[in-house]
């Protein structure tokens, strides 16, 4: 998991912890496991979001952990062209290739580290697919796609694109070296990454090397998600207070670290500081020796969502019309997009 790394992080900034007189340490709300699928083509994924209620991961709508596959040749797989309307996606490569290229004339290629993050607004018609040499040669893929929405003031915004290389994420640290921060997007503890949002919010990648403790500042207007994409971990922290909410498998854990591993995704309470921890090396996976998560969180919108396929608007009827305006051409042919709802989710 290369992702994006340093030679020595020791120089890097580092985020002090969070004041212990003034930090509100978040309590773990719920833990719930990643069900597995299959995304397009068919490759593999891991639905983050799955069975965690839209409320508590407003403004977020839907996260796929991509991978990781090791594919032979002729193996890799992408999507076909297909529509969106009304939100944001972020695609974020940590191994492997992958092409974007849509109708508003965005595009390019990915790779370690790098990220798209496209705008639909009032929709675009996009692809997503390895290159026709890793068709060819196989290899190893692992990224994730994350859905942002759209406040209703915006998602008839103009289409957009945004490339954005890994050496272009701001690098930061914890204060004892032990964790490598990266800001894909938002701000943390001073720190911007290039990400440009329409809904404010804060994306970071973590990798924690084994033993090590990661506790940073979060905004108290946000919400606070942790997913585990390798590894294994506690999150939270003693002397948190019960988090109330629902949502999730597992939940209402009060003052205590609760144990994680790759594929599950943790729903924070409120607060304005979060723990995450990562076991020492005896206790890791042998082929993950470092915990890596991401972690994100967002204002809520706290609008009333609708949400069909591959559109995500605030009504039934902006839904009926997104699909007449694909049944009339006007957005390109929508194929399957496996696990999104095929009927209209309101809330």
């Amino acid at each position: 998991m290369p992702a994006i790394t340093v030679d020595d992080i020791t120089v890097l900034p580092r985020i002090p912890e969070p004041d212990p007189l003034v930090a509100r340490q978040r309590a773990v709300q719920s833990v719930t496991v990643a069900p597995k699928g299959y995304e397009g083509e068919g490759f593999p994924v891991r639905r983050a979001f799955s069975g965690v209620d839209l409320s508590d991961l407003d403004p977020f709508i839907h996260l796929d952990q991509m991978g990781e596959v090791e594919y032979a040749p002729g193996e890799p797989k992408g999507t076909p062209w297909h529509p969106h309307r009304g939100f944001e996606t972020v695609t974020y490569v940590i191994d492997g290739v992958f092409e974007h290229a849509d109708s508003n004339g965005g595009g390019g290629v990915i790779t370690n580290g790098d990220t798209q993050w496209m705008t639909a607004g009032a929709g675009i018609l996009h692809i997503e697919k390895p290159p026709e040499w890793l068709v060819a040669k196989g290899g190893l893929f692992h990224g994730f796609q994350l859905w942002v929405n759209l406040p209703a003031a915006q998602k008839f915004s103009a289409p957009r694109y945004q490339d954005i290389r890994a050496s272009e994420v701001a690098l930061v640290s914890s204060p004892d070296g032990g964790v490598l921060l990266r800001v894909i997007a938002g701000e943390l503890a001073g720190h911007a990454g290039p990400g440009s949002t329409y809904s404010p919010m804060t994306l970071v990648h973590a990798t924690l090397s084994p033993g090590a403790r990661l506790s940073i500042p979060w905004r108290a207007d946000y919400n606070a998600l942790v997913y585990v994409m390798a590894g294994l971990g506690r999150v939270g922290d003693p002397g948190a207070s019960r988090a109330g909410g629902s949502g999730g498998t597992t939940h209402g854990f009060g003052s205590e670290a609760v144990p994680v591993q790759t594929g599950q995704l943790t729903v924070f309470g409120p607060g304005n500081a979060l723990t995450v921890s990562a076991l020492p090396l005896g206790q890791q996976e042998v082929r993950s020796p470092n915990l890596d998560v991401l972690i994100l969180g967002g204002r809520p919108i706290g609008e009333p969502v609708a949400w069909m396929g591959p559109f995500v608007m605030n009504t039934r009827e902006e839904l009926m019309q997104a699909v007449s305006d694909y049944q009339a051409g006007r957005l390109g042919s929508i194929p399957a997009i496996h696990g999104a709802p095929t009927t209209i989710q309101e809330r």
